[in-house]
Formats: C-alpha cells, structure tokens, sequence
C-alpha cells in the first residue's frame, strides 16, 4: 500500500538513519520504537509528508489518505468543539458544495454545445462519480459518537475549544484524525494526555475499526495490545518484527545474543588472521597467503552490536521519619467552581503505608482534589495531614517550579543526601541525560526534559508520603520502569493518578474513583478493579454513543 524506499536523514554531516525502506500494509498495526534521539518522530514526519529525507522518498496511490497526529499540537481556533471535529469533513463538504454551485450554473447557461459547457458538465460527472462512491454517512452523528468516545459530555459539544486545556484540543484532532477514516492513521505519544477508559476506546477503535496504524508510544500496554508488527530504529538502520511490543523484546535479545556471538567469533578470526600474518610475512613459500589474509582484513566489515541499554540501577527513595498512622483524613470535601460541581461530601482517609489509585475520566475532579488536599485551593469540608506527615508532591505543572538558573546537576546535587550523590550521574542517566546535558540550564530545557528533572529531584528527597499527578507523561519505558521499581520499594504511603495502566499495575491495594460528582472507595488493587470495569466501561462508552 505503501513504500518507504531508501531514506536517509542527515543532520549537520551527522547520519540520523541511512538507506531505510519498509513497506506498510493495509492492516499492519505498527508500533515505532527506539531510544530517544534514534529517529522515530523523524521517520513519523517524513511518512506524514510533513518534512522531507535527505534521500529517498514515500510512495503511495493519490487516493491513500494518511493522517498525522503530532505529540505536540499548535493549533488555535475560535469554534466551538463540534463545529471543529467536524471539519474532518471539509472536503467533502466542500465537493458537495461544488457539485451544488456547478449543478446551477448549468441551470442558467445556454451555451449547451460550448467547450465551457462540456468542461462543466466534465467536472460534475467526475466529481460525482467520487462523491456518490463514498459510503452514506450521517456526519452529525459521526461526530457525536466520536466525542463521546474521546471522554467529551454532549454539553461540551457548544462549547468554544479555547475552554480546553491542551490535552483536550488534542482530542479534539485526534476526533478529526479517525473520523476520516484515513488509510493510514500515524499516533505520536496519542496516550499523553487521556484518562484510562479514552485510552481503552481508542485501542477498540484502532484494533476493530482502524486500517494501518503507525504509533509511538511510552505506554506498554497500550502498544501491546493494539500492535502486530515492531519496527525498531537503532544506530542508524531498523530491524522489522511481525511481532507485538513483549514479543519484539524476546526476539531482540535473541537478536543480540546472535550478533555477540558473530562478534566474538569475527575478533577470534581477526585476532587468528594478524597473528599468521606477523608470523610468516617476509616468508617467501606464504607470501599468497599473507597478502591474501591482509586484503581481506582490509574488507572486513566489523559486526556492530545494537545498543541495549543494560544497566539495571535500582533506586530508592532516601530513609525518613516515620508518619502518624493517617497520613490523610477528609471529611465531607465538596469543590465548586462557580456553577460547576467538581465533587461532593467526598471522604478518604488513608493509612500510613497505603499507596491508593484515583481514577475517573478528565475533569472528574482528580486533580482538583489533590490541590485541596495540598491547601492549594479553597473548599468545603474537612482535610488535614496527620502527624509528623512529609509531603513529596509532583504536580503536573512540577517543571515550572524548578530554578531556572540552576544547571541539570546542580539541581539534583542540592537534594542528594549521602552516598546517593556518588550516583547523581547514573540517575541522571536513566532519564535520558547525559553527557553535556547534565551541564545545561534548566532555563533551555523543554517541557519534557523539565519534567523529567523534577521526577529525578523528587526521588532523591526524604519524604514519607507521596503524591503524584500524573507523573509518566514524558517518561520513556526506561525512565519508567526505575520509577516504578522505587514506587515498589518505597514504605510510605502513596497517592498515584495516571492514565497509564502498565505502570498502575501492582502498585496500589485500594481504588479511589471519581465519577458524577462523586468519589467512591474500593477496596481492591488497581489490576483487580481495571480488570473487572474494563468490558463494563467500553459497553458503557458504546451506549452513549
């Protein structure tokens, strides 16, 4: 269907990737992968023809639609947000507009056997035989089904998209994206910002509905679950897996352990080849030999290893006091915005060592709780924090509350206590700095990098009870998995809201949910109560369609 035929990308005399060519097929599910900075966004943009390759090109029919959804987006519109989801039909209103205004002016024309004429009738022939070729479609309710999927309330739909944080808009384009039912749809980190049950319709939708589909993704159980086919970029080439994400990494390492074997195997024949050839050149009876033996090292082109990061750091969080027996208890909590409820005479109270999930749709009233628990906001009702209680809060504005003045180190360095500060650079590394990185301001840093040093700085500092917002958005799997293992590790009491379900897995032993206003107490694990709403909330989501 399509061709990716020899791409090479070049960066300032630097190579990024060279000669690439793969092809994608109709149903081909496939998940982009590859360490940060390998070329997966790259190749992702070149595909959507949003940039173009060094060398090399992207084939397909004129027909092919390929739609494209970025990790960062920057559009900015005065619709309201149905009248923007619905210009995923533009065109074809257009076309039906055009066929309208062709239809009318042949009506008041008279010059019937004129070239104009012809050409007119031409153009609506043509652009009828496209039009009625569609299948019949009921846009309006196209588009309803679509919101109510992504985690918008019908109320919504009036409502202006400047109203919507940036996770939101996003939602909004990627509406845009499937209701174009494009060839090939290309998702960009698409689970950033969407709550768990979205993140389910949206696998439903890509894995039953979705022709060919390109993603990158940090989130391992969605990529598991909606791929069939791994393409890894790495040192400068892919390798192409008909495989899903857990099954691509059994055959990596099977990958790996062929080329150290073929490696060590090639260093004993070179080793072998120099020896004979410092033994018997000046020989007159091996002089064939040796030449031969000499061009052929000459030839020789040295096995590579493909880059696996082995390091296996396991980091936990520093000692420190130890809390009251409830770290939080709240009484009868309600929040209003004005005429919004967010939630009413909500009650928690958790234990020391207690680490609980709250989950719940986007605007819920997640967040909003976590900022009344902190004192951030006002509201009604009791909260306090128990005794000898030592927050570590990461809010999902953390990064902007970091010194701008001070470098990567030295942010860290000031909250490293002890031996820990032998490993700052090691640390630094598992999330993804490095090298001269570690010497930047924080001030040039981006969004993401900023993020991830204020999960670096959480880490490292003495607390006993935790609370983080949304804490893997721009986490790669690595940097995840250390969180997670510190997270396991930790012996305090935690408060964990994410989207991310791999990541929740194992981590909390009770569920608080937010819903209609309402927050409800389980008394489960996390794993128990995903699994046991998982079919209910997508026949849920399916009945508001």
């Amino acid at each position: 269907m399509i061709s990716v035929d020899g791409l090479t990308v070049e960066f300032s005399g630097k190579t990024l990737f060279k000669d690439v060519s793969f092809v994608i097929n109709e149903n081909d599910k496939i998940a982009l992968m590859g360490k940060n900075g390998a070329g997966k966004s790259t190749m992702m943009k070149i595909i959507a023809g949003v940039r173009t390759a060094s060398k090399g090109k992207v084939n397909h029919p004129k027909e092919v639609v390929i739609a494209y959804l970025p990790q960062h987006l920057l559009t900015e519109d005065h619709c309201t947000v149905f009248e923007e989801t619905a210009k995923a039909f533009q065109k074809v209103f257009e076309m039906q507009a055009e066929m309208e205004r062709l239809n009318k002016e042949l009506e008041t024309r008279t010059d019937f056997d004129s070239p104009e004429y012809m050409a007119i009738i031409d153009k609506v022939s043509e652009l009828g035989e496209i039009y009625y070729a569609m299948e019949e479609v009921n846009h309006d309710a196209e588009v309803e089904k679509t919101l109510l999927g992504l985690g918008f309330k019908r109320e919504d739909f009036t409502r202006p998209t400047s109203e919507f944080s940036g996770g939101w808009r996003m939602r909004i384009e990627l509406a845009k994206i499937l209701l174009q039912k494009p060839d090939l749809i290309l998702l960009d980190e698409p689970t950033n910002h969407i709550d768990i049950e979205s993140v389910m319709w949206l696998e439903d939708f890509l894995i039953n509905k979705a022709k060919a589909v390109i993603v990158i993704s940090h989130d391992r159980a969605f990529i598991d679950n909606i791929t069939n086919r791994t393409i890894e970029i790495t040192m400068g080439r892919i390798y192409d897996y008909k495989a899903n994400y857990s099954h691509y990494l059994e055959l990596r390492e099977e990958r790996r352990a062929a080329q150290i074997k073929a490696y060590k195997d090639q260093q004993k024949f070179i080793e072998e080849s120099k020896r004979f050839i410092e033994r018997f050149r000046g020989t007159y009876s091996k002089a064939n030999q040796v030449n031969s033996r000499e061009r052929m090292l000459e030839k020789l082109e040295i096995i590579e290893i493909d880059e696996v990061d082995k390091s296996s750091l396991k980091l936990r969080f520093p000692p420190c006091n130890r809390s009251g027996d409830y770290p939080l208890i709240a009484k009868n909590l309600s929040k209003n915005y004005e005429d919004l409820e967010v939630f009413n005479d909500a009650n928690l109270t958790i234990k020391r060592g207690e680490k609980v999930s709250f989950v719940g749709r986007n605007g819920e009233g997640k967040s909003t709780m976590i900022k009344a628990i902190m004192g951030e906001i006002d509201f009604e009702g009791e909260c306090a924090l128990g005794h000898n209680t030592e927050v570590g809060y990461f809010a999902q504005n953390q990064a902007s509350l970091l010194d701008p003045e001070l470098t990567v180190f030295q942010t860290v360095d000031n909250v490293a206590k002890g031996d820990i500060r032998t490993q700052i650079k090691n640390i630094l590394g598992q999330f993804m700095f490095s090298g001269d990185d570690i010497d930047k301001k924080v001030s040039v840093l981006s969004g993401g990098e900023r993020t991830r040093l204020a999960m670096v700085k959480l880490l490292l500092e003495p607390v006993n009870f935790l609370i983080l917002d949304e804490p893997t958005n721009h986490l790669d799997l690595r940097s995840k998995d250390v969180l997670k293992e510190a997270l396991l590790a930790f012996d305090g009491t935690l408060i964990l809201v994410s989207h991310d379900r791999d990541f929740l897995q194992g981590l909390s032993e009770k569920v608080f949910e937010f819903k209609d206003k309402r927050v409800i107490e389980h008394f489960e694990t996390i794993d128990d109560f995903l699994e046991r709403n998982r079919l209910e909330n997508l026949q849920q989501i399916n009945l508001q369609n």
